[in-house]
């Protein structure tokens, strides 16, 4: 357990260094590891919530959200998370899902360019595609356990719907409401098989990921190149995404 709450606690410096949870790459450690399956979303998302919230409240307290330009964003992704998260999936499906997504996210952070919008309000997104983009990244986020934010915020570079400083913000929010909306939609499933006691088991990676996000968060905000991060990122995600579909093949052979 100390082994795997030190790469926790790397995870979460990488991860609040560039604005994220890391809840992707949790859930994959925690396959790797052997743990439980079923278990994994759960704890997952509360290390999420424990790595983001203060990033979210720094973003809110130095203007950067703005409720009527976020609020279409999470409308269904809420409600889609929590659905996610209410979902049984087979462990075949959860590794394949996790896999695939974390190969996702590790390609648009390795190729990942900077915001074209520096300032200013950015380009208006039509209701409906903010909307279906939110509630797809939710239900997806629910079901995995991870926050959603690593995908939201490449779909708003790519849109230019607003500066690096907004983006983030958004992204962090993001990441917590669907993972407060996720943990709920685990919780009350774990409920109904009787295995929520199990995570437990597991407390200590939570103090890790607390004091990793503080440090990441702390050197984003230095003169370390973000590029540079953000590569040293993408880096560990492929590594451990190929991991776990190398896995989910032999399960599939």
């Amino acid at each position: 357990m100390p082994q795997l709450a030190a790469l926790f606690a790397l995870t979460a410096l990488l991860y609040a260094a560039v604005g994220f949870g890391g809840g992707s790459t949790y859930n994959a450690l925690l396959v790797l590891y052997g743990a439980d399956y079923r278990i994994l979303p759960a704890i997952a998302l509360i290390c999420n919530l424990i790595v983001v919230t203060g990033g979210a409240w720094r973003f809110w307290r130095g203007g950067h959200l703005r409720w009527a330009r976020l609020w279409p964003w999470f409308a269904l992704s809420i409600p889609a998370a929590w659905l996610g998260g209410r979902l049984v999936v087979s462990e075949t499906l959860f590794i394949g899902l996790l896999g695939g997504a974390l190969l996702v996210a590790g390609l648009q952070l390795a190729f990942e360019r900077k915001a074209i919008v520096e300032r200013g309000e950015g380009m208006a997104v039509p209701l409906s595609a903010s909307l279906a983009i939110g509630g797809g990244i939710g239900f997806l986020s629910g079901m995995v356990g991870i926050g959603g934010g690593i995908f939201l915020a490449p779909a708003l570079y790519l849109l230019r719907w607003g500066g690096p400083r907004e983006i983030a913000g958004t992204a962090s929010v993001f990441i917590l409401v669907n993972s407060l909306a996720g943990l709920t939609g685990q919780l009350m499933k774990l409920g109904d098989i009787g295995a929520a006691g199990a995570i437990w088991d597991y407390w200590l990676l939570f103090p890790a990921v607390l004091l990793g996000g503080q440090i990441g968060s702390r050197l984003g905000a230095a003169k370390i190149p973000p590029l540079f991060v953000k590569r040293l990122t993408a880096l560990l995600i492929l590594y451990v995404a190929l991991r776990l579909l190398w896995r989910w093949a032999g399960m599939l052979a």
